[in-house]
């Protein structure tokens, strides 16, 4: 090939959809859209199996190798033992870019990072002592390999917000939710994965809703967008209100804030809307129960997400 005829493309994780048709399901993704078209919610039933099926791509993940090791054997701790040699293979390259095994350690952390609900990516949380600049120089060559994504601070949240970004404050998360739910327990045996037994009995603790951030990040970063969060101190206390996610539409931006336990109590997204109204075309609360709309706010369960 001459450089004339390349055309390079970014590839990412299968989205939920493309995991439908993996498993031969042609019909729960027109289903949802059609729900989402109408704001509809789906019912008692319906919804609890269309969370079944969510919670089930969130636990197998969208690497096709982990994807294949399902359909041959219909054994989630297969698939676990299958993305574990991913991670293995992942810290392997990460060598090539850090050989002093701090790439690698900056991935083995994400989880407990997102976990400490911090309000930026912690240092700590990968090595002892570890100064930004050391990250900042990494980051490029992490990106590009696909294995992360990264959500900036928008220091003034407008369809601009790239020119606004904040460098130094970020998240990070991992590229794919089912190593990321590996990732989390990887010291641990299978059997002892309580992320593995609380999703499959629909018991996920509200402690563990990073699980869910993380999904949603994944699944925006898949339809296109760029990631950016927000966050402002209370001006009566010293408590900080964070916006989990912000994407632009037109000329107008949407917020998002991630549920998994109390999806009633939104005070962060409430005060953005607040301070940023003309700002705002469409406001989301994203949670495991079924579709909602109630005061201007779309309160949608996490499997509408990649149909907006």
């Amino acid at each position: 090939m001459i450089p004339s005829e390349e055309y390079k493309i970014d590839m990412y994780p299968m989205d939920f959809e493309e995991f439908l048709w993996a498993i031969d399901d042609d019909v729960t993704a027109e289903t949802i859209r059609v729900l989402l078209s109408e704001k509809k919610a789906a019912g008692n039933v319906l919804h609890r199996n269309l969370m079944r099926i969510f919670r089930l791509y969130m636990l197998v993940g969208g690497m096709p190798q982990a994807i294949e090791t399902y359909l041959e054997t219909n054994n989630l701790q297969a698939v676990d033992e299958t993305k574990r040699s991913i991670i293995d293979l992942y810290e392997e390259d990460f060598t090539k870019i850090d050989n002093s095994g701090l790439a690698g350690n900056v991935y083995d952390s994400i989880p407990a990072s997102l976990s400490g609900n911090a309000s930026r990516y912690i240092f700590a949380s990968a090595k002892e002592g570890m100064r930004a600049n050391q990250l900042f120089d990494l980051l490029p060559d992490m990106l590009s390999s696909y294995t992360i994504n990264i959500a900036y601070h928008a220091n003034d949240p407008s369809v601009g917000m790239s020119l606004e970004r904040d460098l130094e404050h970020y998240k990070l998360f991992t590229s794919d939710v089912g190593l990321f739910i590996t990732l989390a327990f990887k010291d641990k045996k299978y059997t002892e994965n309580i992320i593995y037994n609380k999703l499959l009995s629909d018991k996920l603790e509200a402690n563990l809703g990073y699980v869910y951030e993380n999904v949603v990040a994944q699944m925006l970063k898949a339809k296109g967008n760029n990631l950016f969060y927000y966050t402002m101190k209370s001006e009566t206390s010293n408590h900080t209100y964070e916006v989990d996610f912000l994407t632009s539409t037109g000329d107008k931006i949407c917020p998002f804030e991630i549920k998994s336990g109390n999806y009633r109590s939104h005070k962060s997204l409430d005060v953005f809307c607040d301070k940023f109204s003309r700002r705002i075309k469409d406001k989301y609360v994203v949670h495991t129960k079924d579709y909602n709309w109630e005061n201007g706010i779309n309160y949608i369960p996490v499997y509408m997400v990649p149909f907006l």
